[in-house]
């Protein structure tokens, strides 16, 4: 199934980066921005074919004989909870949520470079300063919602960036107490969030790009059934057979028929 966009978008291509997931591959992104009345159309649109916000962009790997990024999405109404889900929320009965405004906090920045530095030290985030996570958080032109997640001592323990659009919520970034590492903070927020989906009457949780040899990314197949995007359409992703992969080749023409090669811009 294809999917029309609102508004025919400038898309361009990065340049090869060292991938950070798979040692010793590059990675290549296509991405246009998120700007204008349009803004949360082409984000709706986009999110459906496969595409991650960040910021005011949104973008896809488009990578050279690479294809290991999959994105994916949980069907909510189809979702049962495993006895190891069931688990985790019970652990975590007496956290509580709330859902705030786009708006960054000194309690959230405080969180968010704890969590950085004790697990992702090495990443492209780790030396973010207040400004740029303010930015992160604020600078968002389409419906985002804050998710807060605080403990029975009233503490800050987690944080989930949420877009809401059409057919589900999409998680654009989350981050956590890791001290609480036995409360599984991360899977947690993913199960509440299909109840939130539920709530609102929306049918799928978007979770961004999964990645076989990538421990962490590889977790998000620990969630059936969800499906991921191929080669224009989506499909029940099965960890125990060979799943089809991108024709990174044919990545414009499965986005729509109007978005020719001369519409971006290569600027390796």
């Amino acid at each position: 199934m294809k999917h029309s966009l609102p508004i025919s978008p400038q898309f361009y291509l990065t340049g090869k980066q060292p991938c950070p997931y798979v040692k010793g591959f590059f990675e290549k992104k296509l991405f246009t921005t998120l700007d204008g009345q349009q803004a949360q159309l082409l984000n709706d649109s986009l999110s459906k074919q496969g595409f991650r916000r960040s910021q005011n962009i949104i973008y896809r790997p488009n990578c050279q004989n690479c294809n290991q990024c999959r994105s994916v999405r949980i069907l909510v109404d189809n979702y049962s909870f495993s006895k190891s889900n069931k688990r985790i929320l019970r652990k975590n009965k007496n956290v509580r949520r709330y859902e705030c405004a786009p708006l960054a906090t000194e309690d959230q920045y405080e969180l968010f470079s704890k969590y950085l530095n004790q697990r992702h030290s090495d990443g492209g985030m780790s030396e973010m300063d207040s400004f740029e996570f303010s930015s992160m958080i604020e600078e968002s032109n389409v419906h985002t919602k804050i998710y807060e997640y605080y403990d029975s001592n009233d503490k800050l323990i987690a944080v989930a960036i949420t877009d809401i659009i059409s057919d589900g919520l999409s998680m654009v970034y989350s981050f956590f107490d890791v001290s609480f590492s036995k409360n599984s903070l991360g899977k947690f927020m993913i199960l509440d969030h299909i109840e939130i989906a539920k709530e609102i009457g929306l049918k799928h949780l978007y979770l961004g790009y999964l990645i076989e040899d990538s421990p962490k990314m590889r977790y998000k197949a620990q969630f059936f059934p969800i499906e991921y995007f191929a080669n224009g359409k989506w499909q029940i992703y099965d960890k125990n057979f060979k799943n089809e992969r991108e024709n990174s080749s044919e990545l414009i023409t499965c986005l729509n028929p109007i978005l020719l090669p001369e519409s971006y811009e290569d600027f390796d």
